[in-house]
């Protein structure tokens, strides 16, 4: 059984997750331990006593927001309108990824934070193919859309946030919704050029990736 920090062990520990949420919001997980510890006020060897490296404090950080993530993908699949339930969990989901460059990164990275992204995924992958599913039943999206189509939006959609976050910071909504249209079934569809991946190709597609 682990001890419980001093008080003030526990108050550094705290400062250092608050600065990290900060800067990995703001500058990504390109920022350093000392960096973070500068932010905090603490010392470097602070720092490097509650967390050994920069990933133990990623690991500590992302599970609170990835926990935000698995919530709204719940609230949205209590919603009675399956459009609404999928519109709206891809509206969230990207709104908290474009306020949060670190979280983004941990989703679609093979490399820091691991392990939190790949339990995200698999915290996230049923639900959200409960709510294409059912808006795919309902009649309410074109019918060959697949659960790994989400993903794939969310991973294009991130990247608009990107290129427009220190011009236009909201420019990936108007992107958002064109796709959202794309989404709509209609009486004429043209099918789409290109098979969905599928979940193993998906995996392996992101486990190749690099920004």
């Amino acid at each position: 059984m682990t001890a419980p920090l001093r008080a003030d062990a526990e108050r550094n520990r705290q400062r250092l997750i608050a600065a990290a949420k900060e800067l990995f919001a703001t500058r990504g997980l390109d920022v350093t331990l000392d960096d973070v510890a500068r932010h905090a006020g603490v010392g470097t060897g602070t720092a490097y006593r509650r967390f050994p490296n920069k990933d133990a404090l990623i690991d500590a950080l992302m599970v609170d927001r990835i926990g935000e993530l698995g919530k709204i993908a719940d609230e949205c699949l209590e919603e009675p309108d399956p459009w609404l339930g999928l519109t709206s969990y891809l509206e969230r989901a990207l709104a908290l990824q474009a306020a949060d460059r670190g979280l983004k990164e941990v989703l679609f990275s093979s490399g820091r934070g691991r392990e939190r992204s790949t339990q995200a995924r698999r915290r996230l992958a049923p639900v959200v193919t409960k709510l294409v599913k059912r808006a795919v039943d309902a009649g309410a999206v074109r019918g060959d859309i697949s659960t790994t189509d989400v993903p794939v939006i969310n991973f294009m959609l991130t990247t608009i946030v990107d290129f427009g976050r220190d011009v236009s910071p909201d420019l990936y909504r108007r992107y958002l919704a064109i796709v959202f249209d794309g989404l709509r079934p209609r009486d004429e569809l043209d099918p789409l050029p290109v098979h969905a991946l599928c979940l193993s190709d998906f995996q392996e597609a992101l486990a190749r990736w690099r920004p």
